[in-house]
């Protein structure tokens, strides 16, 4: 029978997903050449050969891939076990590591702590990590995350083995306007009534594709006049009559008596939030836990913003 290491697989996982021998070093707190070394010594025990060179590079072989596509599973598996085995050892309670993008910690986060805390059982301890959208699923699939919360625009595919994904709630995109703006009372406005506007967004990243994505579904491209990434900031130019700019509902919170917020409701855009845990650990007592908090606080906010 074949000797299988899920030390050596984690390693050539890790490879496929960061995509160079020296991004997976760094992942993993090695060296190259150890790296190197210990995908050389898996190829040896299975018998195939799991790397081939492209051009300064390496590429994972077909014999490699499908490695991989069964080692998930065991990945998966041996969550289950350590999940339950961390259950055992703690009953309910434990560590959760959640890393969560800026508005999501406010909005989501911190209500399904106070919601855990609230309960008469001892609950899990939740340790916050804030961070981009896309950078919550690299923490996880690296183990320095137990549970990410994003954008489905970001997620990996449902497909994807590593994970378990958990659709919370669809997130309004309001507009910002300053008060004086010739259309914050206009009735019945649109998106595409605002594509002369000038308009503040990030310059890179999550927030300038959803926003450019938004205006481009509404029938142009949005002429960017400022760029900023917090929301402050750019409130602020808002309020100062510097542009517009979509805001998520759940970031409303942070807005002055010198912006108005204007609902869609022909065109409205929206961005998806999901939850998301390596395979099998959703089986743990404690990532339950945290999971239910978040959805019951997510189930909340989806009601209000119906009612609204």
């Amino acid at each position: 029978m074949t000797e299988w290491d899920v030390k050596k697989l984690r390693i050539l996982r890790t490879l496929r997903d960061r995509g160079t021998v020296t991004a997976t070093a760094e992942t993993l707190l090695m060296t190259p050449s150890a790296v190197s070394q210990q995908l050389s010594n898996l190829a040896r025990q299975l018998g195939v050969p799991l790397l081939e060179a492209q051009g300064r590079r390496v590429r994972l072989t077909d014999a490699a891939h499908l490695v991989l596509r069964h080692a998930e599973a065991v990945f998966a598996q041996l969550e289950r076990a350590d999940a339950e085995l961390t259950g055992y050892l703690n009953g309910e309670a434990g560590e959760v590591r959640v890393g969560a993008f800026s508005t999501a910690v406010a909005a989501l986060v911190v209500p399904a702590v106070r919601l855990l805390r609230a309960r008469e059982r001892p609950g899990p301890e939740v340790r916050v990590r804030e961070a981009e959208a896309a950078e919550a699923y690299e923490l996880l699939s690296c183990g320095d995350v137990d549970l990410a919360l994003s954008l489905a625009a970001h997620a990996p595919t449902a497909r994807d083995p590593r994970f378990t994904l958990v659709t919370l709630l669809a997130d309004p995109l309001d507009v910002a306007l300053p008060a004086g703006h010739r259309l914050a009372q206009a009735p019945g406005l649109r998106l595409a009534d605002l594509s002369r506007e000038p308009w503040i967004f990030g310059g890179s990243g999550p927030w300038s594709e959803i926003t450019t994505a938004a205006c481009e579904a509404a029938g142009f491209v949005p002429e960017q006049a400022h760029s900023a990434s917090g929301w402050s900031a750019i409130l602020a130019m808002v309020e100062a009559g510097m542009g517009i700019a979509l805001v998520p509902r759940m970031a409303a919170r942070e807005r002055s008596d010198g912006v108005v917020m204007r609902v869609l409701e022909a065109d409205q855009p929206r961005r998806h939030v999901v939850a998301a845990v390596r395979r099998g650990a959703e089986e743990g007592p404690a990532v339950a836990r945290v999971l239910e908090a978040l959805t019951a606080v997510a189930g909340a906010r989806r009601q209000t913003v119906q009612l609204s």
